[in-house]
């Protein structure tokens, strides 16, 4: 049972709360832009690398195999699920540190993903009028990483399913880039999880499940949970600094910067400003709309607008 939504609405006679808010997310232009943002791998020569969207799905799929698992609500995990990543940022982690940098600097509080993402939800999609969402689903996507408590059981599911999608698929796109080898994994992960992703994938799932429904809570076994930890520490300490700098790093904060202080100079290129110039009202409001376009942009809509703003023209022919 839902704790509602903020204005409220008829009840559908096809659909529960938690399918209408997947379907809202789904139809969204949030959504669809994320298949132009960057997972880890900028602009990568090839075809078969993950993008934010291919991730969201990947996350769904597991969300929703576990909370089948364990009886709980599917359309509830998968909502969650497929909106918990629509505030990140062009270019992956490294613009969401860019706009938190910013924002820190900026006394405007920094910028987080997760916030941004329920952020998008509740105000930015639908003209403004965000998509009036469930409770549920909104403290779910706001609360889905880090430390965080999700209030429910399958929000705490994509918790987990996050983490297991992106340290598996992280790793196989790694492999495919040639940042590493197999043989650079740490052995004691591999040997207790598996030697490829889908066997990883499928130990930690039932691990989730397994150990969930005898605890009574979403958990995994302290082995498993750890091995895990070690994997993501891997990619953390090796594979994502490398795979930044040979996407040009400084580059990429260099545009997001450079964007920012652009929009913030010059606040009637904002969406909705008024035909006439002006500013949103007061300086917080200002760099929140700023912090807002450049995050909703794509990675190849923030490099187009990047030469239009400080490029020639005649450099587009060259």
């Amino acid at each position: 049972m839902s704790r509602g939504r903020e204005r409220p609405e008829e009840s559908c006679t096809l659909r529960t709360p938690y399918q209408r808010d997947r379907d809202r997310i789904v139809h969204s232009k949030s959504f669809r832009r994320l298949k132009h943002k960057t997972q880890v791998f900028i602009a990568p020569e090839g075809d078969h690398y993950r993008t934010r969207l291919t991730h969201t799905l990947e996350v769904s799929g597991i969300a929703r195999t576990i909370a089948r698992g364990l009886r709980l609500n599917e359309d509830l995990a998968e909502a969650v699920s497929l909106g918990h990543d629509l505030g990140h940022t062009p270019f992956g982690h490294a613009g969401e540190e860019v706009l938190d940098g910013i924002l820190r600097d900026l006394g405007a509080g920094g910028f987080r993903h997760n916030e941004q993402s329920a952020r998008v939800v509740e105000v930015l999609e639908n003209d403004g009028r965000g998509l009036n969402l469930t409770w549920e689903v909104r403290d779910g996507i706001r609360n889905h990483c880090g430390d965080l408590v999700p209030a429910t059981l399958e929000a705490q599911i994509v918790h987990l399913a996050d983490r297991i999608a992106y340290v598996n698929h992280d790793i196989d796109d790694a492999l495919r880039a040639g940042l590493l080898t197999l043989a650079d994994l740490p052995a004691g992960p591999v040997t207790l999880l598996g030697g490829s992703g889908s066997e990883r994938i499928d130990t930690l799932v039932h691990d989730v499940v397994d150990t969930s429904r005898e605890r009574g809570v979403i958990v995994q076994t302290p082995e498993v949970g750890a091995a895990l930890d070690d994997l993501r520490n891997f990619l953390f300490q090796t594979i994502y600094p490398q795979a930044l700098e040979e996407a040009g790093g400084e580059k990429i904060r260099r545009l997001i910067t450079e964007l920012m202080e652009h929009f913030l100079a010059h606040p009637e290129n904002l969406p909705g400003a008024p035909p006439s110039g002006g500013a949103p009202a007061g300086r917080f409001e200002l760099v929140r709309a700023a912090a807002d376009y450049v995050a909703g942009m794509t990675d190849r809509y923030a490099q187009r607008m990047y030469l239009e703003l400080f490029m020639p023209n005649c450099w587009d022919n060259l």
